[in-house]
């Protein structure tokens, strides 16, 4: 019952209700603050000459009653009024129960007595007080009540001694009156029989009927001369028993809220154990993440430091081989010098002759060796790495959570089909997100299958609505699809988009994996060379399964040079010749024989050479994972190399005493059967 208390505590003395009276706005309020207010208001004007202004109208707010104006005649509430006067209207307050109210009102010449008491919030108090067996208080103190120490049965007034001596003295009609202790009073108070209300209006006429129209409770006399006598009326029994239905029909529904109430309170004191509980497993949670992040971190640190030694290792190593070639070609050119100033020191004209022109002629072949590029480093000292980490610094900056709002995830794409192609190996996709789509995208996930029905793979993730997918493999239908993702989730599919590579591959060198010295001409299908040495140049195009055969003409061939044609992956060495190292696979040729090589190893001595003019052709067989190599459409030696997968670019080795020209989107040769694709087969 403690919830209920507030509803029987006076807004104004924040007491329980002594004798509650009915305002107009049907709020209550104790008689005693109500008879305070009326004679404390210190600008009262007289009854007559607020009735003879004709103002007998006040506001009133009873949450701030101390700042009315009412004014009576007599200070116990219950003489007669002649009418009040009105105070400046103040903003309303709250009161204790968190009620507002604001109205003007009426006193005719009843004064208080005009307002029905609420004897069912009084009985209410009474029977709560005793419940809670609270110290009855005083009925007539000012502030703070006191507590009661007698009641007098004939005024039916709780007392405290000061109020006693004060309202109640020994003397005169009152020295009569029977006092008694408080509890006692209490017990005679119940015991007493009901009172029957009586009409405010007619006090000598008992409440028989109900006014339909006034809702209000009416006596017969109401009925005969007041206003009441045109309203629909009807018993008071069966309006009591019609309202007592009502409104337990409506403490039903209310209950009903109540009940939802409680246990949406048991819910949320749940939500409080189960905010803790998750806010320990998220940070825990967070922890873990970041301790991932951190782990990612030192992993691509130790990769990036191991390229660094990796690229160390390549400097020392070409440093040192410049140093070591260098070194015997100056022993040797300081041998020839050594031995043509003795040769010069000879005085016999004759034999002088027959070795002179031979020198002269090594004498100037040994300068050349010292041409353009022999003196200069292979290699420089700086390393031309820089790490990148400003996108990585910004990305942990804008790190933060993602508000989950709601299962909003984007609409599929739709692939923009007049935008799609494919150029040799290459396919170029174009979406866009439906018209009507109004739900947010953070970014799109395209997918590509293997070109051989296999399962789909992501190609790209970002922002971006057009991609293009370089690589493919050539002769090949792929099946493509994207998605679009958003903080809530990643949507559905597009619809499935097959695209068929070029069947014959069309390349040219390419300039950006040339060696420096490396000269191109003729839309990148013609190259040479500007140093003596042998520099390295790779296709534009990788392969990685299928049948590929592409020719080189010779267009120069100077001094016997031996140029080298094969295969290579992307990170060959460019400034040896090519197969020296493990990354290429090459056949080279000088005008009488030729040489497998890889790895700097030799195989296969072959005669047959090349000249101006020459044809040289390279067949590159997936299916059976081997390369052969043809001079003038007949194939030179074996098969070259076998077990070949992964990805591979055309490649060519040259120095300045060789030009070539590349020829591409050649057919098989007719002599070559190509073998039976591998179910393995390889994938870029």
């Amino acid at each position: 019952m403690d919830e209920m208390e507030e509803e029987l505590k006076c807004p104004v003395c924040g007491s329980f209700y002594r004798e509650p009276i009915i305002l107009p706005c049907s709020h209550n309020i104790c008689l005693a603050c109500a008879r305070n207010i009326l004679v404390q208001t210190p600008d009262a004007e007289s009854p007559q000459s607020s009735r003879a202004s004709g103002s007998g109208v006040s506001d009133y707010d009873y949450l701030d009653l101390d700042k009315m104006s009412l004014y009576s005649e007599a200070d116990s509430g219950y003489g007669s009024y002649g009418g009040f006067v009105s105070a400046p209207t103040t903003p309303c307050q709250k009161s204790p129960n968190g009620v507002r109210c604001h109205r003007s009102l009426i006193l005719d010449d009843r004064g208080l007595r005009g307002f029905p008491k609420n004897r069912v919030l009084e009985g209410v108090v009474d029977r709560y007080q005793q419940s809670k067996a609270a110290a009855l208080k005083c009925q007539l103190c000012e502030k703070s009540p006191r507590e009661a120490t007698v009641m007098c049965e004939q005024c039916d007034v709780f007392y405290c001694d000061p109020c006693r001596l004060r309202c109640h003295p020994p003397r005169g009609p009152l020295a009569k009156h029977r006092l008694v202790p408080p509890a006692q009073g209490r017990i005679s108070r119940r015991a007493s029989p009901r009172k029957i209300s009586t009409c405010t209006e007619h006090e000598l006429e008992n409440l028989s009927m109900y006014c339909v129209q006034c809702k209000t409770p009416v006596c017969y006399q109401c009925l005969e001369e007041g206003k009441h006598g045109t309203h629909e009326v009807k018993a008071l029994g069966a309006m009591w028993k019609l309202h007592k239905g009502q409104l337990s029909q409506a403490l039903n529904g209310l209950s009903d809220r109540a009940t939802e109430a409680k246990e949406f309170l048991v819910q949320l004191r749940n939500m409080v154990q189960h905010i803790q509980e998750n806010g320990v497993e998220f940070e825990a949670c967070l922890v873990a993440q970041c301790d991932a992040l951190i782990e990612a971190l030192n992993r691509r640190k130790a990769q990036l430091l191991a390229r660094v030694n990796k690229e160390h290792e390549h400097k020392l190593k070409v440093v040192r081989d410049q140093i070591s070639h260098c070194t015997v070609k100056l022993r040797q050119t300081t041998g020839l010098m050594e031995y043509c100033l003795e040769v010069i020191k000879e005085n016999d004209p004759s034999g002088f002759l027959q070795i002179s022109d031979a020198l002269i002629r090594r004498v100037h072949m040994t300068e050349g060796q010292w041409g353009k590029g022999t003196l200069t480093p292979r290699m420089t000292s700086d390393f031309d790495l820089t790490l990148d980490s400003g996108p990585l610094l910004q990305t942990i900056h804008q790190l933060d959570f993602v508000q989950m709002k709601g299962n909003r995830v984007p609409a599929p794409p739709m692939l923009q089909l007049e935008e799609c192609c494919t150029q040799n190996n290459s396919a170029t996709l174009s979406w866009k997100q439906p018209p009507l789509s109004t739900i947010a995208v953070d970014g799109y996930i395209l997918e590509l299958d293997d070109g051989n029905g296999g399962p789909f793979r992501e190609v790209y993730v970002g922002t971006e609505t057009i991609c293009t997918v370089d690589g493919l493999h050539f002769n090949s239908t792929y099946k493509s699809r994207v998605k679009a993702f958003n903080g809530s989730g990643v949507g559905q599919y597009s619809k499935t988009l097959i695209m068929q590579t070029s069947e014959i591959a069309w390349f040219t060198f390419d300039p950006a994996s040339a060696h420096p010295d490396i000269i191109l001409s003729n839309d990148n299908l013609t190259v040479t060379c500007s140093s003596y040495d042998d520099r390295v140049v790779l296709g534009n195009s990788s392969f990685s399964r299928g049948v590929h055969y592409w020719e080189m003409t010779v267009d120069r061939y100077d001094n016997h040079p031996d140029p080298a044609f094969g295969i290579a992956r992307s990170d060959v060495l460019k400034d040896v010749m090519l197969g020296k190292d493990d990354k290429a696979w090459a056949m080279y040729v000088d005008n009488n024989r030729s040489w497998f090589m890889h790895n700097n190893s030799h195989t296969n001595r072959t005669e047959g050479g090349i000249s101006k003019g020459s044809t040289i052709g390279v067949l590159l067989d997936f299916a059976r994972r081997i390369i052969i190599f043809l001079i003038n459409d007949e194939q030179q030696g074996p098969v070259a190399f076998e077990g070949l997968e992964g990805a591979y670019y055309p490649a060519i080795s040259i120095n300045r005493n060789v030009q070539i020209t590349l020829h591409t989107g050649l057919p098989i040769p007719d002599f070559y059967t190509p073998g039976e694709a591998d179910p393995a087969g390889s994938v870029c």
